[in-house]
């Protein structure tokens, strides 16, 4: 058995057992941040306070919700919207939460593609957020059947019949995911499940990963700068801050941070109480009709972008680039060959590249809320074909770059 001396204080008692001390210094007092960074560098605290946002708001929506085809719809338009006490409030901040957390999960990957934060042994800390990326998208997408409203019927009809793989007509695939020939009970049940339990534990484990992604390679700063982190450590530990280019997790850069989020708070509850609208389709406040199709189906805005590239396209052609999308941004680190690690303002045609592709998103983006149809219908194809040509360009014109 361990020997344990007497503690002299509760911190001591708890150091002993858990190796409280040692945690604080490896994972905050130790833990190096660049001083060149900039408020975009706060996003990923600002994703998990609105994770965070988001798990406490559906704590108590869970509390009223009835997973059942027929009581869903009015649990959670009459029973929480109307007759629980600021229930209303609670399921605006669960809606504007689960919207916004998309807008700084955008924000934070394109950060990370233009200050080249992919490269340079940092891969693990790009695929791991891109594994986020996608258990953000599941815990969305489970998240709208919920309310059991016409969009979210039919949005559930439509992406789950693209596991049908086109000409493939793998409708058992299809059959097996719903537990039924159409979105029933089984199809609500599964669902339920994947939203309040299994994808937010495995955001919860991605977190930690992505997060110990970070420890070794370090964040990445603005102007690409190799920084030895233990000689600038050394001169912080010193006492000589002035001179050191890093600072220290916990409480330096932690209070930028929760400046930061203190910015996002503001925004985030005037949207809550003001433009609450935006988060929650008209569509879906009508209850689900398996027998009346909605003269218009189109997801949520954050895939917006990834449904256009599927639209444009026929049957089989367009679920291959769906699934293009979804998987080449994975491969960022290994389709950028160049060795430079620095912002796309230096790197030449990769600037140009980065600018078209966002340009190209929020092309696409706005013509997948609109009728696939007259100058939208061309709009988006050529939208499409673009960014597929873009990833194709990117070895190319990335293995021509000039060593800086």
């Amino acid at each position: 058995m361990a020997h344990f001396e007497k503690a002299k204080s509760l911190n001591e008692w708890f150091d002993q057992r858990l190796g409280v001390n040692t945690l604080n210094r490896v994972l905050a007092k130790e833990y190096w941040i660049p001083k060149d960074i900039n408020f975009l560098w706060a996003m990923g605290m600002v994703l998990a306070i609105t994770f965070g946002i988001l798990l406490v708001s559906g704590i108590f929506l869970l509390m009223y919700y009835q997973p059942n085809v027929d009581l869903a719809f009015d649990s959670v338009n009459y029973t929480i919207m109307q007759e629980v006490g600021y229930g209303w409030l609670w399921r605006h901040v669960h809606a504007v939460a689960a919207s916004v957390v998309f807008l700084i999960i955008y924000i934070h990957m394109f950060t990370g593609i233009y200050y080249g934060s992919y490269k340079k042994g940092r891969e693990l800390i790009w695929i791991s957020g891109m594994l986020l990326f996608v258990a953000f998208s599941a815990e969305a997408f489970s998240g709208y059947m919920l309310p059991w409203g016409q969009m979210s019927y039919w949005a559930g009809m439509v992406i789950t019949n693209l596991f049908s793989m086109g000409s493939l007509e793998m409708n058992g695939v299809v059959e097996w995911i719903r537990g039924d020939y159409v979105p029933a009970q089984a199809f609500l049940d599964r669902f339920f499940m994947l939203h309040v339990l299994l994808i937010p534990i495995v955001i919860l484990l991605l977190i930690g990963i992505h997060f110990g992604a970070l420890r070794l390679p370090h964040v990445n700063n603005q102007n690409g700068e190799e920084i030895d982190f233990e000689v600038e450590a050394e001169k912080y530990r010193s006492g000589n801050k002035a001179a050191s280019k890093v600072i220290a997790f916990a409480n330096d850069f932690m209070a930028k941070d929760m400046f930061v989020v203190a910015v996002f708070l503001v925004f985030f509850f005037y949207l809550v109480f003001w433009n609450f609208g935006f988060a929650m389709d008209p569509v879906n406040f009508d209850p689900a009709d398996g027998l009346v199709t909605p003269a218009h189906i189109y997801p949520e805005w954050y895939f917006l972008w990834s449904y256009e590239i599927l639209r444009p396209f026929s049957k089989d052609i367009g679920l291959i680039a769906f699934a293009f999308a979804q998987v080449i941004f994975f491969l960022l680190p290994f389709l950028d060959r160049s060795p430079n690690a620095v912002p796309a303002s230096r790197r030449g045609l990769f600037n140009i590249w980065f600018w078209v592709m966002l340009v190209d998103l929020i092309v696409l983006t706005a013509m997948g809320k609109l009728p696939p149809e007259g100058i939208y219908s061309t709009i988006g194809y050529v939208a499409a074909l673009v960014f597929i040509a873009l990833w194709i360009a990117l070895p190319i014109i990335t293995k021509l770059e000039k060593k800086l």
